[in-house]
């Protein structure tokens, strides 16, 4: 193992959007036994120290993974696209319609029937953006593309978290 591998590397996967959950979780369990710091507490300081940096970068590396939005972020700065996403907040009008559509919508929402409605609809622009962030990683290649479409998914997170949390104050 080299701390310097990229999370795929690490994990010995392709370096590719789509992944096999269960074996990254399965890699994730090997590579934890092997490099646990309770395996080295006859050791010395510096083994134990070494141990537990492994530790942490497996435990990085596999939330990386594991996740697709964070995937497909990481997979993007491998590539030079960065994401920006604290100063490019640059979207589409269209994208930028269907935001403050939804926006509103979460404001005018009284019950339960409006808000899972509403979630419904958020879930299947998730998907439909995570489709399209693999089309343009794993099959065009296309970096700067997946970029923007990174930081239109994190939109959608944001806002799938919002109607939770107004889910939650409503009490359903």
């Amino acid at each position: 193992m080299n701390l310097q591998s990229d999370d795929f590397e690490l994990f010995d996967v392709p370096r590719r959007f789509v992944q096999d959950r269960a074996a990254l979780d399965a890699r994730w369990k090997a590579l934890q036994r092997e490099a646990h710091p309770d395996r080295f507490a006859g050791q010395a300081g510096a083994a134990q120290r070494v141990a537990m940096q492994w530790s942490v970068r497996i435990n990085e590396a596999y939330q990386r993974l594991k996740d697709p939005l964070r995937r497909a972020s990481y997979l993007c700065e491998l590539h030079g696209a960065s994401i920006r996403a604290e100063d490019n907040t640059a979207m589409p009008p269209a994208f930028l319609m269907q935001q403050m559509e939804w926006r509103e919508s979460l404001e005018d929402a009284a019950g339960d029937a409006a808000l899972q409605a509403l979630a419904a609809e958020v879930r299947a622009a998730r998907s439909a953006a995570l489709s399209r962030v693999e089309r343009l990683l794993d099959e065009l290649a296309d970096y700067p593309a997946a970029a923007q479409e990174v930081r239109a998914l994190m939109f959608i997170e944001r806002f799938a978290q919002d109607v939770e949390a107004r889910r939650d104050a409503l009490g359903q």
